[in-house]
């Protein structure tokens, strides 16, 4: 299949949503290239901030039963850390051919969202997802320097392979540069209350266990 690289490179879109509600989201990507692009693999390099996450276990899962494509780098993160101790972290979501439109990809992934500090003044933070960068490996087919330039990501053309294969990138069209995520977060001032709450309640609870134990027990 003949890909015209500089039609796609010229018209290339991108399209991020988060959907569902809460900690716990659906990442959706889609790519429109200006020309059809059978026979080649399309993916989206989106770099995480430290305000959300893939879970690679439950990456892993999805994997096994082929309900999605994905390469996480790093592939071993703390899953309990807060948001001021994660790292960024690098997704590459492998896009798979839409069945009503020939130049249309997408894909989808579970996202999740870490704890956040107390903030000062308001119940939220925001998390920033920036735009993707639209990666193509055609192993068959050549690409115009004008247009697509390699791109420097040791990957597999698709999640079935081994071998790393060179993908090139290219600049495109983000229907929105970025997407934000608003967080609810604790407040600040409310920090002496909370703790004060947290040692009364502590307290209680433990005195009825005390309590009970002392009452039901049985001591030799």
């Amino acid at each position: 299949v003949t890909l015209d690289v500089q039609a796609a490179c010229r018209d290339a879109t991108v399209t991020q949503e988060l959907l569902k509600e809460g900690f716990h989201r659906d990442l959706l990507v889609k790519v429109e290239l200006g020309e059809d692009a059978g026979g080649c693999a399309v993916a989206a390099k989106m770099r995480l901030p430290p305000g959300i996450y893939v879970d690679p276990y439950e990456l892993a899962t999805l994997q096994q039963h082929n309900l999605t494509k994905a390469v996480l780098i790093p592939d071993v993160i703390d899953l309990e850390a807060p948001q001021y101790l994660a790292r960024d972290l690098v997704l590459l979501l492998f896009l798979e051919p839409d069945a009503h439109c020939s130049r249309c990809f997408r894909a989808a992934v579970p996202v999740h969202v870490r704890y956040h500090r107390p903030a000062e003044g308001t119940g939220e933070a925001l998390v920033v997802l920036e735009s993707p960068e639209v990666l193509l490996c055609c192993c068959h087919g050549h690409l115009s320097a004008e247009c697509w330039e390699p791109a420097e990501v040791d990957a597999p053309c698709s999640s079935d392979t081994t071998g790393p294969c060179q993908w090139h990138s290219t600049k495109h069209r983000p229907a929105y540069e970025e997407v934000m995520l608003r967080v609810p977060v604790g407040l600040r001032e409310h920090s002496a209350l909370v703790c004060a709450l947290t040692l009364l309640t502590t307290g209680l609870c433990s005195g009825l266990i005390l309590a009970a134990a002392c009452k039901y027990g049985h001591f030799s």
